[in-house]
């Protein structure tokens, strides 16, 4: 069967609402505007669903101008995508283990947050001085099996993702899920819960454990990490509303020494200026064998 691109997302703000896009931009830092914000309480701890699960419920939009919020109850709330206050200072923050760059989107953005999520917060850009860079050593170690990719560059730097720029998920690994829920007799769940920036369709469920890269044009994507699944997909993005599924089922048969995998982490090569993917694009996919 022929392998190609069935859906492509980008979630602008970390943990809240995504965007679904026909053809989007994509560079070595991921899908244009791919977590390119993130929440952040008093204490400079980033905000996720995991304890926040309010957050599913806030969508987000761009244009060119701007990106929009929008949550129940709340006025819409437009955060300029070219700021003119000169707001340049750069406030450290913290993703996990990894130190990064946020730029302070304003007092307004804030009391937005606040009033919403019932808690002090503050929402930060990616700063244009930000180096924050993909594990080099999954990215060397996925070359050094591979020969024929020496010359993949070991240097991503990528917004406030959790690891790395891109996750990759496999349609039919989502099907088998739902098969597998629904004999239990619990609904089936939408892709959005795994939260995938690229999604394909023609593997077998699971194939992807086994697939080295894929490319689509001139770009090539190393699959270097399979994604390990924290409760997140528990929140129904519809209700912001947390439960013991679909990850009690998918517990039950995809445990593994690392946790709980679901989908394959990912980063760029030959991803230049003005480098588009588009759903339908056929992928070509090397197996690990």
């Amino acid at each position: 069967m022929t392998i190609s691109i069935l859906s492509l997302h980008t979630y602008p703000v970390k943990s809240c609402g995504g965007i679904t896009h026909a053809r989007i931009g994509i560079s070595q830092a991921g899908l244009d505007f791919d977590r390119q914000w993130v929440v952040v309480d008093r204490t400079g701890h980033f905000l996720t669903q995991r304890a926040h699960p309010r957050m599913a419920l806030i969508q987000t939009e761009l244009d060119d101008t701007a990106l929009f919020l929008n949550a129940p109850e709340m006025p819409t709330l437009r955060v300029s995508l070219h700021p003119t206050n000169g707001g340049s200072q750069a406030t450290p923050i913290r993703i996990w283990r990894s130190d990064t760059l946020g730029r302070d989107e304003g007092n307004t953005a804030a009391q937005w947050f606040n009033d919403f999520l019932g808690m002090e917060c503050r929402l930060y850009r990616v700063h244009e001085q930000a180096q924050r860079r993909a594990d080099p050593g999954r990215i060397r170690a996925w070359r050094e099996r591979r020969p024929e990719h020496s010359e993949f560059p070991l240097d991503h730097e990528f917004g406030f993702a959790d690891g790395f720029p891109f996750l990759v998920a496999n349609q039919a690994s989502l099907d088998d899920l739902n098969r597998r829920l629904a004999n239990r007799d619990e609904p089936p769940v939408t892709m959005n819960r795994f939260r995938p920036n690229i999604v394909i369709q023609g593997l077998e469920a699971y194939e992807e454990d086994y697939v080295s890269s894929i490319r689509i044009g001139n770009i090539t994507l190393a699959l270097v990490k399979h994604c390990t699944r924290c409760p997140m997909p528990n929140v129904d993005p519809s209700t912001g509303e947390p439960g013991p599924e679909p990850m009690l089922t998918l517990s039950m048969y995809r445990r593994f020494e690392d946790g709980i995998l679901f989908g394959v982490n990912a980063v760029a090569s030959n991803a230049g200026a003005g480098a588009e993917l588009s759903v339908g694009d056929l992928v070509e996919v090397d197996l690990d064998i």
